[in-house]
């Protein structure tokens, strides 16, 4: 059982994220291109350019210079020398227990009468110390006379004190004093003598002074603190920038702060737009994926919404900026229901919050454009029922050109005659753009559900109708194969319900979930009440095999009556990979029950196992029906016994491990 926040979106193939890279930047250059709009500026220039001409300050100035602030700082910082703690005496000490161990070794290893040269040389150069140790000084300690080499040993010991005690030992000075360590032995001692204690010493020396990140993070905060921001100041005429010169960094603050300079297409306006852009879609792409992951899971319901997206955004590109009536003509409200008929509503409100703040920037900022168009789709995405028809689209259209209409009336109130004439056109603009919208978003679905493959409500309600041509053959035909499906999706729409799920396209998915069985009806034995089980003449391996291709032959019906995928996927999953166990126990006695000898695999269906919690439902409920049906349960103890059996046996077959259901929701 996967439970929530431990689901396969851990474990991305690198298919899903590529695409989901490709459409973040699809969505960003489409938002960036929406936002760009031209700005007129007295002087359109970036840093590299030549000054056109001496430009004078045109007024006295003063303010704050981030540049050479930050310039400043940096300045400040890099002058406070890093920070090291005092050496530490327990180093010493451990260092000089160390030390004491390593020549203990090198005596017993000198004192060893059978171990050979070879042996030796490599017990030596064996300890961590001692690997940098050349093999002339290995040889030199090995052959050295008693008494020297206990002269030796003492120097060994002297002189690591010393440096230890005397010295703040760091990593970068280590190298330095290691070369200076045979001028620190004593004269009186012979050439190789000295290497000996050179090379122990310099083996045994460890850093004893440390650089203290957090002291070195505070001094530099407390210089930065310390440091002033730095003003630039202007008189009346004075240059800023003469002719010829080259413009810098400097130079475009200084135009920006006296209003020389407007962001008019050079790279910090794309810089701006772009970085907005990016942040819109990361936040879009977070929030899905707390609120409806299973969009990025779905390529086709990805890419549609996309598709109304770059649409939307678009037409808001053409409708909004530079307009005094067309903005409230924009049918924002048609993206917001189409993106929650086709794919859901926590997609639609991302959406419509996403596709709201993107008109108020076209607008120039306009706060009152941003609400209008935020407001009028969320209105028409929450006043969705469920099951919505063709009027309740236009009734959700409708509802949010009204609510458009009062947000004219609440944030641009008529302060004069003049003004009557223009309010009034905006509120008859508002509620045509809610009529236009529902319109839309009617042939929007007609056109898209084909293209995309889309479950759509539309779609479910009339694959719900009893006269769908396959539920009248699947009457007809098997008709208790039609009244096992009823019965099932009863059980499995009222469980959606209780969980939170899909209940419409649990139902409809239940009604189709068995159409395979139509190719050999009386090969199952709801449909064989009153005549001899065929399955009685045919050896268990024939049997599953019909039994098991009912999965095949509903595949086939679905595509040949054109269902959609989401209620093709009913067909396969409400089985998943269960083993049918009445054959295989059947097939296990003709071979005297040596499993061995028996491929379990043919007795299991092909999958995949429920991949979403309407199909899981639908698998619960049809081994719940089917085995209420065969053991004819008395009471309310036997129904509950036996539903406890189906759940635990297919939490136990792990069919149930690749579907969001948590053992709470069960």
């Amino acid at each position: 059982m996967i439970r929530r926040g431990k689901t396969d979106r851990q474990h991305r193939s690198r298919h899903w994220i590529v695409r989901q890279i490709v459409c973040a930047l699809v969505l960003v250059l489409v938002t960036t291109f929406a936002l760009s709009l031209p700005y007129q500026s007295q002087y359109d220039l970036v840093v590299g350019d030549v000054a056109p001409q001496d430009i004078r300050a045109p007024r006295k100035a003063s303010f704050v210079s981030d540049i050479l602030s930050e310039r400043a700082l940096a300045e400040a910082i890099r002058n406070i020398p890093p920070v090291y703690t005092r050496s530490d005496p327990e180093i010493a000490r451990l260092q000089r227990a160390r030390s004491r161990q390593i020549l203990d070794f090198i005596n017993a290893i000198r004192a060893d009468p059978y171990a050979t040269t070879a042996q030796k040389q490599a017990w030596i150069l064996a300890v961590a110390e001692m690997r940098a140790l050349s093999m002339t000084v290995v040889n030199t300690i090995l052959t050295l006379p008693e008494a020297n080499w206990n002269q030796v040993q003492l120097e060994v010991m002297q002189l690591l004190d010393e440096l230890l005690r005397q010295e703040d030992l760091r990593e970068d000075s280590l190298p330095a004093l290691r070369e200076r360590l045979p001028s620190l032995v004593p004269m009186d001692y012979a050439q190789d003598e000295a290497a000996v204690v050179a090379g122990l010493v310099s083996g045994l020396l460890v850093p004893n002074s440390f650089y203290d990140e957090a002291a070195t993070e505070a001094a530099r905060q407390q210089a930065a603190e310390a440091t002033a921001p730095v003003f630039q100041n202007f008189q009346a005429g004075e240059i800023i920038v003469r002719e010829g010169s080259l413009i810098t960094d400097l130079h475009l603050e200084t135009l920006d702060e006296l209003g020389l300079a407007r962001e008019q297409r050079d790279w910090r306006e794309w810089t701006v737009v772009f970085s907005a852009a990016l942040l819109g879609t990361l936040l879009l792409g977070v929030y899905l994926l707390r609120m409806q992951p299973a969009v990025l899971d779905h390529a086709r319901q990805e890419y549609l919404l996309l598709l109304l997206l770059a649409l939307f955004a678009a037409l808001a590109r053409l409708l909004i900026p530079d307009s005094t009536l067309l903005p409230y003509l924009f049918p924002g409200a048609a993206m917001g229901m189409l993106i929650a008929t086709t794919i859901g509503y926590p997609a639609a409100v991302g959406s419509a919050v996403f596709l709201g703040l993107l008109s108020g920037w076209m607008a120039g900022f306009s706060l009152s454009i941003t609400v209008l168009v935020m407001l009028s789709c969320l209105v028409a995405i929450l006043s969705l029922p469920n099951n919505e028809d063709t009027t309740a689209i236009f009734r959700s259209g409708i509802l949010s050109g009204l609510i458009s209409a009062v947000m004219v009336l609440a944030l641009s109130p008529a302060d004069d005659p003049f003004q009557s004439l223009s309010f009034l056109l905006e509120i008859a603009v508002s509620l045509t753009g809610g009529i236009i919208s529902g319109g839309l978003t009617l042939g929007a679905l007609f056109i898209l559900a084909p293209l995309f493959d889309l479950t759509t409500t539309f779609r479910l309600l009339e694959m719900s109708r009893p006269n769908h041509p396959l539920l009248q053959r699947l009457l007809r035909e098997a008709p208790a194969t039609f009244h096992h499906t009823m019965m099932v999706a009863s059980m499995a729409e009222q469980a959606a319900e209780r969980i939170g799920a899909n209940t419409l396209l649990t139902r409809v998915g239940a009604y189709y979930h068995d159409v395979g069985k139509l190719t050999r009806p009386y090969f199952f034995v709801e449909n064989q009440e009153g005549l001899s089980n065929p399955h009685d003449r045919l050896d268990p391996h024939t049997s599953v095999e019909i039994v098991i291709g009912h999965v095949r032959d509903g595949l086939k019906l679905a595509s040949e009556y054109g269902l959609p995928a989401d209620i093709r996927a009913f067909i396969p999953e409400h089985q998943g990979t269960m083993r049918v166990s009445f054959f295989y126990q059947k097939a296990l006695k003709l071979v005297d029950n040596e499993a061995g000898l028996l491929d379990e695999a043919q007795f299991r269906y092909p999958g995949p196992r429920p991949q979403s919690r309407e199909t899981a439902l639908v698998m619960l409920a049809d081994g719940c029906e089917a085995t209420a049906r065969a053991r004819r349960p008395k009471n309310g103890e036997e129904i509950e016994a036996a539903v406890q059996y189906i759940f635990d046996q297919r939490i136990q077959d792990g069919q149930l491990d690749a579907c969001p259901l948590t053992l709470a929701e069960l």
